[in-house]
């Protein structure tokens, strides 16, 4: 049964994101730049975001390495910041983080976001959890850095 839900994890949205990472280019000159690494794991990303003279992000480069639920999530996660001030970032950060904790009510208020919604899954593997929250703990930190 547990090798049949992970089959179904790994299906559709989560498989065509790793396969076909979004915004894969390296933005050379960012207003942020992030990065983040799992040791345990070798998860690694690196994302660059590019905001235009409203506060909106304009373009965003990521890289990752590791598990295709890491390299998912980054990829979902660039797809759902495009065209978003950083203000809607944090909450988008934090309904992910609520979705990934089982709160129903944010998985419900994420059906905005693209396909990160496809993430909710992985809470029945623990230990991907964190895979899946990578990315965001990079971005929410460069914001971080940034403001």
């Amino acid at each position: 049964m547990a090798l049949d839900r992970l089959d179904e994890l790994y299906r559709d949205a989560i498989l065509d994101h790793r396969r076909n990472p979004r915004n894969s280019a390296i933005l050379l000159d960012p207003d942020i730049a992030c990065h983040a690494l799992n040791p345990f794991c070798g998860d690694e990303i690196r994302m660059q975001l590019a905001l235009d003279a409203g506060g909106r992000v304009r373009r965003v480069g990521l890289q990752g390495e590791g598990c295709s639920i890491n390299v998912a999530a980054g990829s979902m996660l660039t797809e759902a910041v495009m065209g978003k001030t950083l203000d809607d970032i944090r909450a988008l950060a934090d309904l992910f983080r609520r979705m990934m904790r089982g709160d129903a009510r944010a998985e419900a208020m994420l059906e905005g976001a693209g396909d990160l919604p496809s993430l909710a899954g992985v809470r029945e593997f623990p230990v991907r959890i964190k895979c899946a929250l990578l990315p965001l703990s990079a971005l929410s930190r460069g914001i971080a850095e940034y403001c």
